[in-house]
Order: C-alpha cells, then structure tokens, then sequence
C-alpha cells in the first residue's frame, strides 16, 4: 500500500497539505475548548461572574464554529484526494490490461481483474477518504490530549501510562488474527465473481444439461465461504470495540474517583478535573478512531496489494524502443505477410506450439490455413496483431518486422474477425463503425451487403440504430458473425484475418458470402482459418498446420495429391466425387 500511496499520491500533494493544515487546526480547536470549560468554572461559577461566563462561552461558541469550518473543509479535500487516487488507479489498471498478452490475462483471470479494477480501488478509495484525515486528526489529538492533561495534573497523567498501551495491546492482538482474514474475503469475492460470471456465460449449457442444482450447489458453497470468512472478522472486531469501550468507560470512573480526592483535598481545581476528563477522553476516542481506522487498513492493505501485483506486470508485448509510427506507403497493393521461422511456446511449456512456421501470405490473394483440432491455427494467426508475440523467428508486414511497429499502427491495417464473433452494446451502426468511427451510413450499407447481413438489418425496427445487447446477445450467432465481417470491411484494412469467421452461416450464405468477399478484398491480403473444407478449396494458398508444424504448402490440387494429412481432412468432409 505505501507504494501506491507513494506513487499516485504525488499529484495530490498541495491538496493534502491543505488537508494537514486544515486538521491542525481542528485538533488545536478541539484541544483548546476543555481549557476554556475550565476557565469557566475555576473563574466563573466558582466566582459567580456571569460576564465572565458569557465573555469566555462566546469564544467558545466561535472555536466551536470554526472547528465545524475546518471539519467540512477537511472532509471535502480527503474525498477530492481519495476520488483523484480511485480515478487515477482504475485509469492505470485498465491501460495495463489492455497491455498484457492473452496469456498474462489467463494468468489472473477475468474475473480476478475486474474485482482488481472495482472492489479493490473501491477499498483503498474509502480507506484513503476516511483515513487521511483520521490519520492526522488521530495523532493530533493523541498527543495533544497527553500535553494538556499533564498541564492540568500531573500525578493524575500517570494513569494514562496504564490505559493507552492495554488498548494497544488488545488493538495489536486482533488486528494481528485480521489481516489474512481480509486477504482471504477479497480471493473469495474473486471466486464469486468468477462463478457468477460462468454462470451468465454459459446459462445455455448449464441448463441443456440440467447442472442447475449443481450449479446453485457450487455458488452456494462460494457464498457460505466468504459469509463464513467475513463473520470471523465481525466476531472480532464484535470483541474489539465492547472491550475497547469497557476500559474508557472504566477509565473514567478510576480518573473520577482519583480526581474527586485531590479535588477534595484541595490539590486541583475543580475545573482542571472536568478538563483533565475531557482530555481523557478524547485520547480514548483517539485511540477508538484509530482502532476504526487500523479495521480498515487489513483489508485496504490486502487490496492495494492486488492492485499493485497487476501494475508490476511487465508485459511480454512491448513496443519497440524506435518503433515505426508510419510505415512508408509504396504504389500498390499493400499487406504483404511473411512468417519466418516463427515459433511460439506458452511460458513455462517444454514443447512449443508452433514450430518452424514459414509462408507468405500476398496482397490480392487468399491464404487458408487448415489442420486438425489443436495443430495451432488460432494460436498462428494471433500473433499477426501480436495478441501474442513470437518466441523465436519473426513476422513481417510489408517487409517491416510487426514487433518494430506501434500497435496502434499494426492494428490499423489489419481487420480481425475471431472465432468468437463480439459484439458491444450499443447500435448496428456504432458496432460497424468501430474501427473506422467516421465511416458514412453508405459505407455501412456497402459491407453488410457484402457480409450478407442487409437484408436481416433491413428488417429491423431500427435498421442502422436498432440497440444491440452486450456480447450481441439479441442477434443470432449467424447474424453475430456478419456483422463482425461487416465491421472488418467498413474499417478497409490491408489485412483480413478470418478465425473461422463463417462456422455460424448455411452453407448457401457461406457460399454468397465468399463470392462477394473475393470481390471486396481483391486488392488485400487475406488469411482464412476454417474447419469447413469447401470455404477454401478455391483458395490462392493453402497452409495445412499438424502438431504447430508446416505439413503441407500449396493449392487444393497439389495438397490432395501430395499431403496425407490435408487429403485426410477434406474426404472427412467430402465425397471423392465431391471432390472432384
């Protein structure tokens, strides 16, 4: 926590001392009206001066109005400083997210990253409001109300040395069984969220499989681990506090009765009494105010660490040192796509998943990579918009190496269609044009003509406009993955990549869709991975992928010929007849 304190907190620096000035100044008010009662009844009442008492209440009533001032003015800065912290860690977080690689995400998992950017800052947001100006105000007082009591009684101060450190100790005790407690609340609230999560995703399945019970069971079990969990901290701190007012309740009745004696025996003021109480008093609560305060650090302590685990990552992906910001544009066709010996292992993995990779995908052609489940194909063709980058080897656009690139600039001129098209809240339009925000309501029509979506948009209530539901949720996953092919071609990229973009369509639609296709990108490079064998028959280019190596290179007639594998996978599909 003090790190991240250390690092957003610069920023804020003017503001919170503001904050400690303003505090100063509310603990020497506080500090300074106990005085003033004393006054009153040592010169006062005992005195029976009623001017005395009106003259001294007022500027008592004014200290009390200024401190009221201070307070507010205090409070509202803490908040503005805690807001600007939450607003600054949350930015941070986020743009490190974008940041890691597929794997690095894997490693923390969504739901562990949401939690981080939510709940986590939201911790750490209200710790830093409520504390910042505890943590001064706290001290302040502490040692304040010490001065002042032993400026009214000595002897009688020395009970202070017996109260304070048995409220420590106690503190000390169950702050020390807290701690990991908190760790494990906010791990559990990960575990909720992750299944909740799978929960909502995967509803579908759950139900075609009856598992709802199953299902209930499972989150059940989560919930009654983080209730479980969260009640042992309250039986704690249920101890605490009862304890803690127990001996400042006890405390004030041994000061009483020690205080009445020298009191009686004429060696103190009854004032200074009354005062020396007051003082007591608001060391206790001082002490109480920084016990509410020490609740919150566990917790706080437990998320910052989460939060700072994430910021310390140090993603794999990086941009290049001098990085290309504009690759120069020569006549012609542009996207050409060369991979070089490239190879790809998982960290940590002992075999890679792709192995001596080596093909050129041409601007005006079409390049389909083929293979059997798990040869790699996904994997191969995210490393073109370095959603993972190579492990040995390289690839280039253009001749220029896509690690010596922004991203920004690589992602420009590639269209990416995933397996799993996605698609966001919103509309139609602002779903199309998502890479190309500018894009005129005739080039929206133009792709879903040629994505084969106009007709269905057409049919809409709202056509253009008609909302989309988060993921796409209320369009069919044919018409999902049109309109993700849309997108691609409103953006007009260099580059098309299709992760087995058309699984979704008939095979009538596939057929229409391909035709148009050719025509569209006749100018660009496109690199298809399919499972359907007649989306790339006709292709310019065919790599079949076994076990992440090259097994075959060539066009459909050359690989039926001569590739055992590919020859496997289309009569899989196909008829001999068919084929021919």
């Amino acid at each position: 926590m003090r790190r991240l304190f250390a690092t957003y907190l610069r920023p804020f620096r003017l503001r919170i001392a503001l904050v400690v000035m303003l505090v100063l100044g509310q603990a020497i008010g506080n500090l300074y009206l106990p005085t003033l009662n004393a006054h009153i009844i040592n010169n006062g009442v005992a005195q029976g001066d009623t001017g005395y008492i009106l003259r001294t209440g007022g500027i008592m009533l004014a200290v009390a109005l200024v401190v009221i001032t201070l307070t507010i003015a205090a409070v509202y800065n803490s908040a503005r400083v805690a807001m600007g912290l939450g607003r600054a860690v949350r930015g941070d977080l986020y743009r490190k997210v974008q940041s890691l690689s597929q794997s690095e995400m894997g490693r923390f998992g969504t739901p562990s990253l949401i939690t981080r950017n939510t709940n986590d800052v939201q911790q750490v947001q209200m710790f830093l409001a409520v504390g910042l100006s505890l943590m001064l105000f706290s001290p302040m007082m502490a040692i304040g109300g010490i001065i002042m009591a032993l400026r009214q009684d000595r002897p009688l101060s020395l009970s202070l040395a017996i109260i304070v450190p048995i409220m420590l100790v106690f503190l000390l005790l169950i702050l020390r069984q807290a701690i990991p407690l908190f760790r494990t609340i906010q791990a559990r609230i990960d575990r909720i969220n992750q299944i909740m999560r799978e929960n909502l995703s995967g509803v579908r399945v759950i139900r075609a499989f009856a598992r709802t019970d199953y299902e209930r069971r499972r989150f059940a079990q989560a919930n009654a681990e983080l209730t479980d969990t969260t009640l042992r901290v309250f039986r704690l701190f249920a101890v605490l506090f009862p304890v803690l007012f127990s001996i400042v309740n006890l405390s004030t009745v041994g000061i009483m009765w020690f205080g009445g004696m020298r009191v009686d025996s004429g060696q103190m003021p009854i004032g200074n009494l009354f005062a020396f109480i007051a003082y007591v008093m608001q060391i206790l609560f001082s002490v109480l105010m920084t016990t509410m305060l020490a609740a919150m650090v566990p917790r706080a302590a437990a998320s910052a660490g989460r939060i700072q685990e994430v910021l310390d990552v140090e993603p794999a992906i990086r941009e290049a040192l001098r990085p290309i910001t504009v690759v120069r544009r020569e006549a012609g066709p542009r996207g050409l796509v060369q991979f070089e010996e490239v190879e790809f292992r998982y960290p940590g993995a002992k075999e890679p998943v792709l192995s001596q990779v080596t093909f050129t995908a041409r601007p005006g052609e079409t390049t389909a990579i083929v293979g059997s489940t798990g040869s790699g194909k996904s994997t191969l063709i995210s490393l073109i918009p370095r959603l993972n980058d190579v492990t040995a080897g390289r690839i280039l656009i253009d001749g220029h190496d896509i690690r010596d690139m922004t991203r920004a600039e690589l992602w420009r001129r590639i269209g990416f269609v995933p397996q799993r098209a996605f698609l966001f809240s919103g509309t139609v339009a602002s779903n199309l044009r998502f890479g190309k925000p500018e894009a005129s309501d005739e080039e929206l029509w133009h792709a879903l003509r040629v994505a084969q979506a106009e007709d269905f948009v057409r049919a809409m209530p709202g056509r253009l406009e008609e909302p989309i539901m988060q993921g796409g949720q209320n369009v069919s996953g044919g018409q999902r993955q049109r309109l993700a092919i849309a997108r691609a071609l409103v953006k007009r990229p260099d580059i098309y990549v299709f992760d087995d973009s058309f699984s979704a369509l008939d095979l009538k639609t596939d057929s229409l869709l391909r035709a148009a296709l050719r025509e569209e990108t006749r100018n660009a490079t496109v690199i298809v991975v399919a499972q359907r064998v007649s989306t790339i028959l006709h292709a310019d280019q065919i790599v079949v992928l076994e076990e992440g190596r090259i097994c075959g290179l060539g066009r459909h007639e050359d690989l039926i010929d001569r590739c055992e594998t590919y020859r496997e996978i289309v009569y899989s599909q196909l008829t001999e007849e068919e084929v021919a």
